[in-house]
């Protein structure tokens, strides 16, 4: 793992949360981007060298409605950069973390991405992802 990529925040609003997220951090979202196979809304803001990506439903069967609705809102998961995601999985898997997709899939800021079960890792919901430019599937 390379560096933390950025941390994902579930929000009721992305309007609402970006303004807050602005003020906050003084700068502007960056990137808005719907992905469609996890039914979210996300943004993106740059702190430095970090990156914050605020997460709205658009569905609610999505997984960060059915997070919002039994945490509310808050942090939703850690992502850490990797070079070689599949290299990366299988590594887990043989120190026997679970993961929760067994390839990876595109994800939001045009990367590859696996989710690892919080189970395993102490409640948190880790993110591996990948710049696609560097990986094909």
């Amino acid at each position: 793992m390379e560096k933390i990529e950025h941390i994902g925040i579930a929000v009721n609003s992305i309007q609402s949360a970006g303004n807050v997220y602005e003020k906050l951090l003084n700068t502007k979202v960056y990137k808005t981007e719907e992905v469609t196979s996890e039914n979210v809304l996300t943004a993106f803001l740059q702190c430095g060298p970090n990156k914050i990506e605020l997460l709205e439903a658009t569905s609610d069967d999505s997984p960060i409605a059915k997070f919002i609705a039994k945490k509310g809102e808050g942090i939703h998961h850690i992502a850490f950069e990797v070079t070689d995601i599949l290299a990366e999985m299988q590594r887990l898997k043989n120190e026997g973390f679970i993961l929760l997709n067994d390839e990876p899939k595109r994800g939001a800021d045009n990367k590859l991405v696996c989710f690892v079960h919080p189970k395993g890792v102490n409640g948190v919901l880790v993110e591996l992802c990948e710049s696609v430019a560097s990986h094909t599937i």
